[in-house]
């Protein structure tokens, strides 16, 4: 026998002996390898018959022979063995038959014979044995199966398995030590079945393990020979994950899976799968290093099963468990692909296998239907073979949603009927516009788009997604195979907002929205944008606006943002400050002014003014508003005159005093320009001359009057000085007594205009104006008063008059020496009508008197028709009554009544 280089074990359950002469560990193969022990016979001759040399390795035949004749002839021989019985154990695989048995001659010495593994095996105590590392490369695992033959059963199975593993990573290790293996007990099942569990740390995997098996059945003790092995190189995934069937858009079957997830290398997988329909059945086992695998010739109404395993493609490794069968019935119509989604204006193709009666119709057959609705015409079928028909769209529009359905479906019939089944179309408008603005700092872009233009597609992502070019951009943008995503966030307008920071000025940035689906990707269209010409630069700064005291212009001024460097452009908008303001606008072009002037009409009103700015030459967006500035209201000039004054005069005739009261109405901001502060009142008599009086904001003055004449002027003052042109009014005692007013009449319009009108009596008096005065009569009442150019006769009042009042009104001539006596009337003027017609000035109201004439006349016709009847009914009937015959009723005749009773009067 030639000697090996295999572990010889003497098996004993009180010693372990060891050869460490030779490196003989039995290297553990990823495949499954057995593990046999025989126990020897009384003499040595039972592995070596007499006569056959040690080193004669043609003894095979022999074995076998002499095997089977000893152990069948006695079937107490396993019974008879003692604890203390030493058993020779050797380890062999179905690739080499041959194992290596250390052993004692009949002289005591050792040597290391090979023998056929079947004598072992068929006499002996057997196990199979596998091990392997599991896919998370921390646990390394082996599994015993017990094969005890008759008559030796195996009952109170313990298996111990014990390990080593070096600190170091050689070549070549002495063989360590009884004390330093390590022990773990392993699990053993009811069906004489164990599995030991040893952890190996990540970072010994390609560090060599030994280990040995102890075994403990039937009070007889087994030890197997020492083994070796790289955790690294037994490696057993886990079984594939996700697998999945599908018909792929042209027409083949795709296997599809998931490689595990904590496998550090690549796989190699194994396919195994069956095909069975009505006109075919096939089976076929296939390697592949993709996760996948296309089956073609795929018929309608065929049932698939599929298994999937995976191993280590490169080096050595453990075939993965298989995973869970999985089974795919195609359906009676086949579609491919089944859904398209696809963008607005492109051509899209469906073909479709049509199986009828487990007959498959011919695809000269089959005609296609959008709907159940609309049968596409027969210029857009194409025979793709004997059994495969096409369908095309060509510039597609976007699909128009029914209800629920997003989608149209397309129908593959024959020519009599169409089957339930059908595709699905998706046609989407993805133009989706996509602008961009760049801040006045120049530090970021700030892009933003609306999904609102496209049609919502469930379980779709969208995804903004963009190149930078080195410079500009190119006239023509084009989606770019290289670029990058961009987050983006939903405000609440329902734009989504992404920010470039920082930013390239002069690059061109080109964008584009991806939307993502199961169906597939869809792109818009790209759109190029260079920072630098989308701007927005910040408001102008330091807006100031003020009315020019001497021109009377709004004055507005304003300093330059920093950024950006281009000539700018500014726009003004200016309108009298409110709650709503009505804007007007102004453009200045002027890059390098920053003041511009408005004319304005109201120079005392408050105007608020804003500023804005964009590039000169058009590119970018306008700058946001400035902050509003406000006019400030100053007085431009004095007031241009003084207010109007009248008084009343209260006369106390038991002290012989009168109490003059001036009344003037506050100056309207085209007199004051633009304010009044106060009013001083200049007096002027002949016994104690002029002086002045402030009375403050107040609109009336009391004053004692007790000279013969009295002259008093009301000037307005404001911040600047005090009006030039005033109103004077003088008290005069003889003028009191001067009557220039002749009469007096005042004629209601309506309940808000009475029309007045006076006639006047020649005088040497130089007439400056009328005051007319109003009140209600028999009430304490305000009067009223207003101010008459001395050249009218007649003059409309408009105040709000009640009809059933009585008023009072009064006319005062006004001279330059003074006041003269006042016309009273208190009440309105009789209804002239014939006056009133002759009178040009009451033109206005003839159309009131004719309408009330109309009405009058009406109804005197009505009460003459009741009146004639009447009448008649009283006068006597002459042939009744014999004194009124004869008798012309007509004339102015008076005829009394005939007596109740007939007779006549006397």
């Amino acid at each position: 026998m030639i000697c090996q280089k295999f572990c010889v074990a003497f098996l004993h359950w009180e010693f372990i002996y060891l050869i460490t002469a030779f490196n003989l560990e039995y290297p553990v193969t990823p495949w499954r390898f057995k593990l046999s022990c025989m126990p020897p016979n009384t003499t040595y001759d039972f592995l070596l018959p007499t006569g056959i040399s040690k080193n004669t390795s043609n003894v095979n035949e022999h074995y076998e022979a002499v095997v089977e004749a000893k152990f069948n002839s006695s079937s107490t021989y396993f019974s008879n063995l003692s604890s203390k019985t030493t058993f020779h154990c050797c380890l062999w695989s179905e690739e080499d038959k041959n194992c290596s048995v250390h052993a004692d001659d009949v002289e005591g010495k050792a040597f290391v014979a090979t023998v056929n593994s079947l004598v072992f095996q068929q006499i002996g105590a057997n196990w199979n044995i596998q091990c392997w590392t599991k896919e998370d490369l921390e646990l390394f695992i082996c599994y015993m199966e017990s094969l005890f033959k008759n008559p030796f059963k195996a009952y109170n199975l313990k298996v111990h398995l014990l390990y080593v593993l070096p600190e170091v990573l050689e070549e070549s290790l002495p063989v360590p030590q009884k004390g330093s293996f390590l022990t773990v007990q392993c699990n053993c099942s009811v069906r004489d079945s164990c599995e030991c569990h040893v952890p190996v740390p990540t970072a010994k995997l390609n560090h060599t393990l030994l280990m040995y098996f102890k075994i403990t059945s039937g009070g007889v003790i087994f030890q197997s020979p020492m083994m070796s092995v790289q955790p690294i190189n037994v490696v057993k995934p886990d079984p594939p994950l996700g697998l999945h069937m599908e018909i792929t858009d042209t027409g083949n079957l795709k296997i599809s899976w998931s490689s595990p997830t904590l496998v550090p290398f690549q796989l190699q997988y194994q396919v195994k799968y069956s095909e069975n329909s009505s006109t075919n059945m096939r089976k076929a086992d296939e390697i592949v290093s993709a996760t996948s695998l296309l089956v073609d010739s795929v018929l309608p109404g065929s049932s698939y099963e599929v298994q999937v395993r995976g191993r280590r493609l490169d080096g050595p490794g453990l075939w993965s468990d298989w995973s869970a069968p999985l089974i795919f019935t195609t359906q009676d119509v086949i579609y491919f692909p089944p859904k398209i989604l696809t963008s607005v204006g492109s051509n899209v193709s469906f073909h479709c296998i049509y199986k009828n009666e487990n007959k498959i119709v011919s695809s000269k057959k089959i005609i296609w239907w959008m709907n159940l609705a609309e049968k596409i015409p027969q210029s857009q079928y194409h025979v793709m073979g004997d059994h495969v028909s096409k369908v095309t769209f060509r510039s597609l529009k976007a699909t128009k949603p029914r209800g629920k359905f997003t989608y149209d479906a397309i129908y593959c019939c024959n020519e009599h009927e169409c089957h339930h089944r059908y595709a699905e179309l998706y046609v989407i408008d993805v133009n989706i516009n996509i602008s961009c603005e760049t801040d006045g700092y120049l530090t970021q872009m700030t892009c933003r788009w609306s999904t609102n233009a496209i049609q919502s597609l469930v379980g779709s992502t969208l995804q903004l997604r963009y190149h930078r070019s080195s410079l500009y951009c190119s006239d023509v943008p084009s989606i770019h195979p290289i670029s990058e995503s961009k987050d983006c966030h939903l405000q609440r307008d329902g734009f989504y907002e992404c920010v470039f920071q920082p930013i390239f000025l002069l690059s061109g940035y080109t964008m584009w929205i991806r939307i993502n689906h199961s169906l597939g990707s869809l792109d818009s269209p790209p759109t190029c944008v260079v920072p630098d010409s989308v701007v927005k630069p910040l408001p102008p700064s330091s807006v100031k606006v003020e009315i020019t005291v001497k021109i009377g212009l709004l004055k507005i001024s304003w300093e330059k943002p920093v950024f950006p460097e281009n000539n700018l452009k500014f726009q003004i908008r200016y309108g009298l400050s409110g709650k709503e303001v009505q804007w007007k606008m102004y453009e200045v072009h002027d890059a390098k002014s920053n003041s511009a002037s408005v004319l304005v009409p109201d120079l005392c009103a408050v105007y608020a003014v804003q500023v804005r700015c964009k590039r000169l030459d058009g590119l970018g967006y306008w700058s946001n508003w400035s902050n509003p500035a406000y006019t400030v209201v100053t007085d431009i000039k004095v007031p241009t005159r003084g207010p109007e004054v009248w008084r009343i005069i209260n006369e106390d005739t038991t002290k012989k005093e009168r109490n003059v009261t001036l009344l003037w109405k506050p100056l309207m901001k085209n007199d004051s320009l633009c304010s009044v502060r106060k009013y001083v009142v200049k007096h002027h008599t002949s016994r104690n001359g002029t002086w002045s009086e402030d009375v403050g904001n107040h609109t009336q003055f009391t004053f004692l009057w007790t000279e013969q004449a009295h002259s008093v002027t009301v000037l307005a003052v404001n911040s600047i000085g005090a009006s030039f042109v005033n109103f004077n009014l003088t008290f005069s005692w003889p003028m009191s007594k001067v009557n220039t007013v002749q009469s007096l009449s005042a004629y209601p319009l309506n309940s808000s205009c009475v029309f007045l009108s006076w006639k006047l009596s020649p005088s040497d008096y130089s007439l400056m104006y009328f005051i007319t005065e109003w009140k209600i009569l028999n009430e304490d009442s305000e009067t009223k008063w207003l101010r008459i150019p001395s050249s009218v006769k007649k003059y409309y009042i408009h105040d709000h008059f009640i009809p059933i009042e009585k008023y009072q009104f009064s006319l005062y001539p006004v001279f330059m020496e003074g006041v003269g006596k006042p016309k009273i009337i208190n009440s309105f003027t009789p209804d002239d009508i014939e006056k009133r017609q002759n009178d040009a000035g009451l033109y206005v109201i003839v159309p009131i008197i004719i309408s009330s004439s109309i009405l009058l006349l009406g109804t005197l016709l009505i009460s003459h028709q009741r009146m004639k009847k009447m009448f008649w009914e009283d006068v006597p009937n002459p042939k009744n009554c014999s004194w009124a015959q004869g008798l012309n009723f007509q004339k102015k005749m008076v005829c009394a009544k005939e007596p109740l009773d007939g007779k006549s009067g006397q």
